[in-house]
């Protein structure tokens, strides 16, 4: 099913140092990129947390993928079309700005998977993922190596870049909120992308309202830890936000809405963590979230059946539906 999902992925952009980078400029025959400094682990943390849930690097070559691994982009634009820095940047930079089927050098993943929709995404951090993407090798599927052989066999696989050596340090409660938090969406975005791509959105709207709350728990178990989606437009009486949960709800929409990197917030206690982070809406949410005129009759009266008191539609792309309201021990 060809839903157009691509909604955290192909973040790109500019050059890095081992260390902190210098300030520089990468000039193209058109134009001259913006100057950036940060770190590489910075960078791979934000590759990480926008990129992973669709471009996953652990995903099944076949089933729960949809959209294409980080490295097969890298491999597509570096490795095939032999781009320097200042073409990578520029080509990448310009298909995620306005991202067309007409400017996609993927072909077979926009027929598999739809043309990637527009996003708002923090400042800067494009810039910072695209730099460590050019200059680091990442991660690899296990299969990756086979398909591209399969499908690329004129140019060979190897990537380009220098390994990335990370430094270890010590988790913040922050860490191990935000840990918790992906952790659990990527059980749930997976199970709900697959049953989408499988059976579609009415199959879906049934998977959240049967095993969304289960797996939830599940993970809280796992975790060791209170682990729950809240929002202030709730579908289910159990997500209701409460009156502390909906100013958090408040604040990130406004950082949202300024197009910050959005923080996590984190309240400790004598013994316990209060954490919390924001759920935002993309295309596949929209299916189900979106203004009620864009979704599906079927799907709208599905909706009607199993949530009778709904108050979760209307939403746009990249907005705060609700946010992850996560308690756990200190340790």
């Amino acid at each position: 099913m060809k839903n157009s999902i691509w909604f955290f992925g192909l973040l790109l952009l500019v050059s890095c140092n081992n260390k902190k980078s210098d300030y520089q400029e990468v000039k193209t025959t058109e134009d001259s990129v913006s100057m950036v400094q940060f770190e590489p682990s910075e960078a791979k943390e934000l590759m990480e947390k926008h990129c992973y849930l669709c471009h996953s690097p652990s995903a099944a070559e076949q089933e729960g993928r949809i959209a294409p691994p980080m490295v097969a982009i890298k491999g597509r634009y570096i490795t095939m079309q032999s781009y320097t820095k200042a073409e990578f940047i520029k080509a990448v930079t310009d298909f995620v700005a306005e991202p067309t089927a007409d400017k996609a050098l993927m072909n077979g993943a926009v027929k598999r998977f739809g043309v990637m929709p527009k996003q708002a995404f923090p400042e800067g951090s494009v810039a910072k993922i695209a730099e460590f993407m050019y200059d680091y090798q990442i991660e690899e599927p296990d299969w990756f190596a086979e398909h591209w052989k399969g499908n690329h066999g004129e140019f060979n696989w190897k990537q380009s870049g220098k390994q990335f050596q990370e430094e270890a340090k010590e988790k913040t409660y922050a860490d191990i909120g935000l840990e918790y938090a992906l952790g659990t969406k990527k059980v749930l975005g997976k199970n709900l992308m697959g049953t989408i791509q499988k059976e579609g959105t009415e199959a879906a709207l049934k998977f959240c309202n049967v095993s969304a709350m289960p797996l939830t728990d599940s993970m809280s178990v796992h975790y060791n830890a209170e682990i729950k989606r809240v929002s202030d437009k709730n579908r289910n009486p159990n997500n209701k936000a409460s009156a502390e949960e909906l100013g958090y709800i408040e604040q990130f929409k406004k950082d949202l809405s300024a197009q910050k990197e959005i923080q996590p917030i984190v309240v400790e206690e004598i013994e316990k963590v209060h954490f919390y982070y924001p759920i935002e809406t993309n295309t596949m949410c929209l299916q189900c979230h979106g203004k009620p005129e864009n979704i599906k009759p079927e799907v709208l009266k599905k909706l009607k059946t199993l949530y009778p008191n709904d108050l979760a539609t209307g939403y746009a792309e990249n907005e705060v539906r609700g946010i992850w309201s996560i308690t756990f021990d200190k340790k």
